[in-house]
């Protein structure tokens, strides 16, 4: 198996991309082959580990691109202009099969531009969406779309829920996943347009398509448990993400400043250690890796614009279960099947 990451994408490029694959390299099974300035991925791990990269793994390897896209550029100029930028270089070994899946923490409008345009959509998805991992009571959230879609249709919010219901049965076992409708209220008639016609398109064709929908759900119950995943536009989802990960922030930094107010705070502290390690460790969004596009022909992973060495290192990990499960394998054969039962 072969990863290949896009070492100058995202806000602390290359550095962090290059420290988070070496501390990946011996925990995974698969080659790690950094997209970039050769010479630059070179010098850093020269700096970094004070020796060549082919002492650290014979698994680590380096594909040479000259450009790069930043935040900044337009994403489709930037796709179909900068050719030889680490981005588009990525998308074609993974195209070619030169690589079995691609990570990136770059422009996320050109990740989507360039995963649909050069990768490929599959057969019967309108439109590709980030579908992002967070934690919740005693298991896990899958929100999608989690802000590849500003501007969304019913139908896409439909496909959304089609898609994550056969990603979390197919990856994690999960035979009928609950998915929920990211709304203001649980009522039918509440939302905007867009939510309340979604609702009733996903109330008329979830039983044809296998989807379990249980209806509206409101963001203070989204993590209790009770739902597998939540659809809404990546507008909204990008909020919902963004205002989550700030949440468990405050949490974190609140909680250790209390137990490390006074000696007296921290003796008492103590005991609970191993309690409050479990719960920081729950809490953690970084410990779930980056977010898949679902919807294209082959594995694409965005991992988080901010993304520091850990963060690589638990989404290199993760990718490598995303191709060992053959999660993408399974979307294409799932819609491949509606695609005739529809004929």
């Amino acid at each position: 198996m072969k990863i290949i990451l896009d070492a100058m994408g995202g806000d602390n490029a290359p550095d962090a991309n290059i420290k988070g694959a070496v501390q990946a390299i011996n925990k995974v099974k698969a080659e790690v082959v950094l997209v970039g300035k050769e010479e630059v991925i070179r010098s850093k791990i020269k700096e970094f580990y004070g020796k060549e990269m082919e002492e650290i793994s014979d698994r680590l390897k380096i594909k040479n691109a000259t450009e790069t896209i930043e935040m900044e550029d337009q994403p489709t100029v930037a796709i179909r202009h900068k050719k030889d930028s680490s981005m588009v270089v990525g998308f074609r070994m993974l195209k070619e099969d030169e690589g079995d899946v691609f990570i990136s923490a770059g422009n996320s409008g050109a990740l989507l531009t360039g995963a649909t345009l050069i990768v490929g959509r599959i057969r019967g998805i309108d439109r590709p969406a980030l579908a992002g991992i967070l934690p919740a009571y005693k298991s896990q959230l899958l929100l999608i779309d989690a802000g590849s879609n500003t501007n969304c249709k019913p139908i896409n919010l439909l496909q959304f829920a089609q898609m994550s219901s056969i990603y979390l049965k197919n990856t994690f076992g999960i035979e009928h996943p609950v998915i929920g409708l990211l709304n203001i209220g649980t009522e039918e008639t509440k939302g905007n347009d867009l939510v309340r016609e979604s609702y009733n398109l996903l109330k008329e064709k979830s039983e044809e398509l296998g989807i379990n929908f249980i209806g509206n759900v409101e963001g203070r119950d989204a993590f209790s448990g009770k739902v597998d995943a939540i659809v809404t536009d990546g507008f909204t989802g990008n909020v919902f993400l963004k205002t989550t990960e700030g949440v468990g922030k405050f949490v974190k930094r609140t909680l250790t400043e209390s137990l490390t107010h006074n000696l007296l705070t921290k003796i008492l502290a103590l005991p609970s250690l191993p309690a409050i390690k479990r719960f920081s460790k729950e809490l953690d969004y970084k410990s779930y890796g980056g977010a898949l596009f679902l919807g294209v022909k082959k594995p694409v992973v965005k991992a988080h614009g901010s993304s520091e060495a850990l963060l690589f290192e638990y989404t290199i990990i993760q990718a490598e279960k995303f191709v060992e499960n053959k999660a993408v394998d399974k979307m294409i054969e799932e819609f491949n099947k509606q695609s005739k039962v529809e004929k």
